[in-house]
């Protein structure tokens, strides 16, 4: 595998006298782009996804892997010739900055920046609830699956774990990354290729019913169960794409590749899964599926059907693919609060590196933030619909920057141009917007607590910035982004009217949906259509490209 390059912004003074400029290294390929995303995508979404789509949707959870899969791959296919027309590190964090101006960009990467930051926690939680039965592990999580006071010791210590491989530098990092990343792929296939051979029913998809909680539950596991949470990742060959060296091919590729591939074993996985239960785990439905060991599903499924050796295969896996996902997000977190910094939204002390070229100050932030999660979410499934929430809402930036540059700047250059680009980036939107609807009102309102805390800070900087009239502040750009209230506003009020997570219910099923399709198309065409003017765009890409490739 290639290195995953740490970012070394050129005309980055470190904050240690006399220390030289250091330049952009570029010194990564197809195959470290590729894994990077690969690694990101395959954590702990295949230990427990499978089991959480089919208890909220029964056998018909793999129409929501399809749908949850064609949703990533509109997304994966926008971002693919963005990644292909602007190169940079932190990517997700800048196309809504160069497209609509300061307000939108400062927005997006407070979207970005939150999902990158709270998926290494998750990780970490995902690593002590599979390993609970463990010897000495027993009393790390109380009966509800929250932490422990020795729990949460112990989560701490694993993000300083993933913090501190970081800071050893490049080598390590590529090394450590490269060695999980082969291991998360290997697992997961081989215990698909054991279930099938070994136990497999094929009665079990209808002899319960195989919708048995119909449309709304096909839908609502898209976003509640895992789905989209567990085929995230695949932007993060976008974050490092600073360092790849040749961006405009290699990009495009690693993307659409990595989708690809991580489809392919979760809908694999959730076959065998249903495959391989016996009658008796179902018996009461598949919304009261329960089993010994069920809190690692497939550990505990291999035990409940005599594969006790599978069983240890896969309590080792538990700690190496959310580990090594733990680790790529923790890296791309810096990497986003570094995409921040340099567009004036965050203190330019996250543009700081030390000597091995590490982004030091985010990576600290980064694990106080996450040691912070493990207070209001102590649990795997309590992080899940927040995080896919947070998630989707920072990928939505990218099909509205799509549309904007695409009638902007026609005549750029596109390593990668999108066939149907016009039709695919609109319909992304949609589907984006959708999926954030069906994580439900109670998930939204939190999120809306998020985005609110966000603002406060970012913001807060952001006007110091202009007020003292430092270098790095921003044109915050009202203008451009005027849609934008009115899309936050609007989708938690339909969602507040819905019949997805405790709303009121009040827009009956299929009106809903209609109403948030028909509402994100108006939103769409108005971004676009209010987007900066063609200079500006071009003003704020030259900026970031002649710093980004060594000048000054």
């Amino acid at each position: 595998m290639a290195s995953l390059n740490q970012i070394s912004p050129p005309g980055q003074n470190t904050g240690t006298s006399g220390t030289a400029h250091r330049s952009l290294k570029r010194h990564v390929g197809l195959v470290g782009l590729m894994w990077a995303s690969v690694g990101s995508i395959i954590g702990s979404g295949w230990l427990f996804g499978a089991k959480s789509a089919v208890t909220a949707a029964g056998p018909a959870a793999i129409i929501s892997w399809g749908i949850g899969a064609v949703a990533i791959v509109l997304l994966a296919l926008v971002h693919a010739e963005l990644g292909g027309l602007f190169p940079v590190s932190g990517g997700t964090a800048r196309y809504p900055h160069y497209a609509f101006g300061g307000l939108a960009g400062m927005s997006f990467g407070w979207f970005s920046w939150l999902q990158a930051a709270t998926v290494a926690p998750i990780e970490v939680e995902a690593m002590i609830s599979y390993g609970k039965d463990l010897p000495g592990a027993g009393g790390l999580l109380n009966a509800n699956h929250t932490l422990t006071t020795s729990g949460f010791i112990v989560a701490t210590l694993l993000m300083a774990v993933f913090v501190a491989v970081n800071f050893l530098g490049v080598k390590v990092l590529a090394r450590t990354n490269s060695i999980a990343t082969w291991l998360k792929i290997f697992v997961p296939l081989f215990t698909i290729f054991v279930l099938a051979i070994t136990s497999f029913h094929g009665s079990n998809f209808t002899s319960h019913g195989f919708a048995p909680f119909g449309a709304k539950g096909v839908l609502a596991a898209i976003s509640t169960s895992g789905i989209i949470f567990a085929l995230l990742g695949f932007e993060q060959a976008i974050q490092i794409a600073g360092e790849s060296r040749n961006p405009k091919r290699d990009i495009p590729r690693a993307v659409l590749g990595s989708v690809a591939i991580g489809t392919l074993i979760y809908t694999l996985l959730q076959v065998v899964f249903i495959g391989a239960l016996p009658v008796s785990a179902f018996v009461n439905g598949w919304d009261k599926l329960d089993f010994p060991g069920i809190d690692g599903p497939f550990a505990g499924l291999a035990t409940l059907i005599g594969l006790g050796w599978l069983y240890y295969v896969l309590k080792v896996d538990a700690v190496i693919s959310p580990g090594g996902t733990g680790l790529i997000y923790t890296t791309s977190t810096s990497r986003i609060s570094y995409g921040l910094s340099r567009n004036g939204y965050a203190p330019q002390k996250f543009e700081q590196l030390d000597k091995n070229g590490v982004p030091w100050f985010g990576l600290i932030i980064s694990f106080v933030t996450g040691v912070i999660c493990f207070l209001p979410f102590p649990s795997w499934q309590t992080l899940v619909n927040f995080i896919t929430s947070a998630s989707v809402l920072m990928y939505a930036g990218a099909p509205l920057a799509f549309g904007a540059l695409r009638r902007r700047l026609p005549d750029r250059e596109r390593s990668y141009r999108l066939p149907l680009g016009g039709v695919i980036s609109p319909t992304a939107f949609v589907v984006s917007s959708l999926i954030i609807y069906w994580a439900g009102w109670d998930t939204l309102y939190r999120l809306g607590i998020a985005i609110l805390l966000g603002y406060l800070l970012l913001g807060s900087y952001a006007a110091y910035a202009i007020k003292k009239g430092l270098p790095n502040a921003p044109r915050l750009n009202w203008k451009a982004a005027q849609w934008l209230p009115v899309y936050l506003l609007g989708l938690g009020l339909i969602s507040w009217q819905g019949g997805f997570g405790n709303g009121t219910n009040l827009i009956p099923m299929w009106y809903d949906m209609a109403l948030v399709a028909v509402f994100s198309l108006v939103i769409y065409y108005w971004a676009i259509r209010v987007a900066l003017p063609a200079e500006e765009i071009e003003r704020e890409v030259a900026d970031v490209e002649v710093v980004d490739a060594g000048g000054h």
